[in-house]
């Protein structure tokens, strides 16, 4: 598949002017530094809908990674595949008008917009690449996918940082959501530190602002919690015996 980008119409580029200005109102306190680093290394603009081609460009020589282009949400052994090999799958659709607030499925303002900029960032790209290869391993074993999708939720999804100049976002749920974007960083939401173990038993919703979060120091400790993933994953498994 390809992205075919004469197709778009003059309400996906508005959709996406709409959506790409109500989030950049907010980053400056809101988005993580790496986040906005990494949006200016994409080159994304405001009414502008960003070209494959031209955003391939950019990874490849960043941090080597790709984009895939997918029809929607894929079976996990293509996800993970796609990731362990350094592509990130991405559909090329974009929301109408009227689902600005809220869409089931992730579209490209999601999968782009929130997650490219983070691609550029290596200790970043480093962590996906080795939890999807984890991924790989249990592909086939619900319950070990369940598992793993929760570390991903809370990490690559909904995860926060704390920076010098406070609590940021890193999250692509978060960061594609204007509503969340507010709600996670407000006094409301429970945060934890961060723990993969808390994670492992933490169950999410899709459909709702999540109901806690939690804070990792920095990409660096995202990396180093690999090793720490497989054993906590391989004991539950164990004691279940999946």
């Amino acid at each position: 598949m390809r992205q075919i980008y004469e197709n778009y119409t003059t309400e996906d580029s508005e959709v996406w002017k709409i959506l790409f200005d109500r989030q950049m109102k907010q980053f400056p306190t809101h988005a993580c530094e790496a986040y906005r680093e990494g949006l200016k290394i994409a080159n994304f603009e405001t009414g502008v809908i960003p070209d494959f081609k031209e955003t391939n460009e950019i990874l490849e020589k960043t941090t080597g990674w790709q984009l895939a282009v997918v029809p929607g949400i894929v079976p996990d052994y293509t996800f993970f595949e796609l990731m362990a090999n350094c592509r990130f799958p991405a559909t090329t659709w974009l929301r109408k008008m009227k689902e600005l607030d809220y869409l089931e499925e992730p579209d490209m303002f999601h999968d782009v917009f929130a997650h490219v900029p983070l691609l550029t960032n290596q200790h970043f790209v480093n962590f996906l690449e080795e939890l999807s290869k984890i991924g790989l391993e249990y592909v086939g074993n619900d319950y070990a996918i369940q598992l793993l999708s929760r570390v991903y939720w809370f990490t690559v999804e909904f995860g926060l940082i704390q920076e010098e100049t406070g609590l940021r976002i890193y999250g692509a749920g978060i960061l594609s959501s204007a509503g969340e974007t507010k709600f996670s960083l407000s006094e409301e939401p429970p945060k934890h530190e961060f723990s993969i173990e808390h994670m492992l038993d933490t169950a999410y919703r899709k459909d709702v602002f999540q109901t806690e979060y939690f804070i990792t120091e920095s990409y660096e400790q995202l990396f180093d919690s690999i090793p720490e993933i497989k054993r906590l994953l391989a004991e539950k498994l164990t004691k279940v015996k999946v």
